[in-house]
């Protein structure tokens, strides 16, 4: 995983109320808890002081508390009580959780996963076409793998014929035009597949396929380090999060999107269906993508990449730039 970068990591309605919500994400225990006015907070979840999980401890309003021995903290992880000082004692300064910065919008709670955030830290990107859209339906889906082998699998149109050949990968479209890619932002591409049944033809390269295509709207997009959308029309989206638990865990987070249903009762069946037949999809994928080797990112682990994987070429080319900012 590469330092200082925004990780969505969770839902918004997975931290509820007064709740405390222990989890593992990026290889870390963090709690996650939202203060008196509702904004979550993140803590790497050990307690200063002997090292306990803050978990099942008590929340108050703007402070939560230790279960062990009853440290309290407030939002900014700093140590406001030590009972066994007495309530009026000073508290030493060093008695401080490690926290990281949250941001949460559009249903989504990021982080920034790294070390001292600068003082003009901008908000995550996110698809402005998303924005506005208040309607969805997730499932989630566990995969024993790295984050970026699923996501990569996004972005893979070489597979689609063979691990979706009675899905989304009917008609046998195994010749590999393109893909088209382009660059939108500093952690923002496009890609666009143009595979078609093998005519004997020889593929065009990326550079002789249409970008951006204007006979369509379909197209897949990413943004660095872990969200993908799968544009599928004006009325129909797919949101993927993929959210590292550790090194060869991830929590694939789906997001169907769709307008053309409004009625409540029928657009829930509706969400359902979808939702339902994406999980079969992401597990005709998953049924493979587990056993690559090593399950860990797959940058410069000797694969042989063909023209077909730009985009998985162009991913890793990214994330190695990203590694050298987040080491200098």
């Amino acid at each position: 995983m590469i330092r200082n970068l925004w990780y969505a990591v969770l839902e918004s309605s997975e931290v509820k109320g007064t709740d405390l919500l222990g989890v593992t994400r990026l290889g870390e225990r963090l709690l996650f808890w939202r203060n008196d006015k509702g904004e979550v907070v993140c803590f790497f979840d050990r307690c200063v002081h002997r090292g306990a999980s803050l978990v099942p401890g008590k929340h108050y309003g703007d402070r939560v508390a230790c279960p062990f021995h009853g440290l309290e903290y407030d939002s900014s992880g700093r140590c406001v009580k030590i009972p066994a000082n007495g309530k009026n004692a000073l508290v030493p300064p060093q008695f401080k959780m490690k926290t990281y910065p949250t941001y949460e919008a559009y249903g989504i709670i990021w982080i920034w996963w790294g070390e001292n955030p600068p003082p003009n830290l901008q908000p995550p990107s996110f698809f402005e076409d998303l924005k506005q859209k208040t309607h969805w339906m997730t499932v989630v889906d566990p995969w024993d793998t790295h984050y970026t082998r699923v996501l990569e699998n996004q972005l893979d149109v070489v597979h689609l014929p063979f691990i979706h050949h009675n899905t989304i990968g009917r008609g046998n479209k195994t010749l590999v035009e393109g893909p088209g890619f382009e660059w939108v932002g500093d952690c923002m591409f496009y890609h666009y597949a143009y595979n078609k049944v093998d005519d004997g033809s020889r593929p065009r390269t990326p550079q002789e396929v249409p970008v951006p295509d204007p006979t369509r709207d379909y197209k897949l997009e990413t943004i660095l380090p872990n969200i993908w959308q799968n544009r599928i029309a004006e009325n129909m989206r797919i949101l993927g999060l993929f959210v590292p638990v550790d090194e060869t865990h991830t929590l694939l987070y789906l997001r169907f999107y769709q307008d053309f249903v409004k009625i409540p009762g029928v657009r829930w069946i509706v969400d359902k269906i979808f939702c339902w037949f994406n999980l079969i999809v992401a597990h005709q994928d998953r049924r493979v993508v587990v056993t690559q080797l090593p399950k860990t990112d797959g940058t410069g682990t000797g694969e042989k990449l063909i023209q077909g994987d730009l985009p998985i070429m162009e991913f890793r080319k990214k994330r190695l730039e990203l590694k050298k900012r987040a080491q200098s």
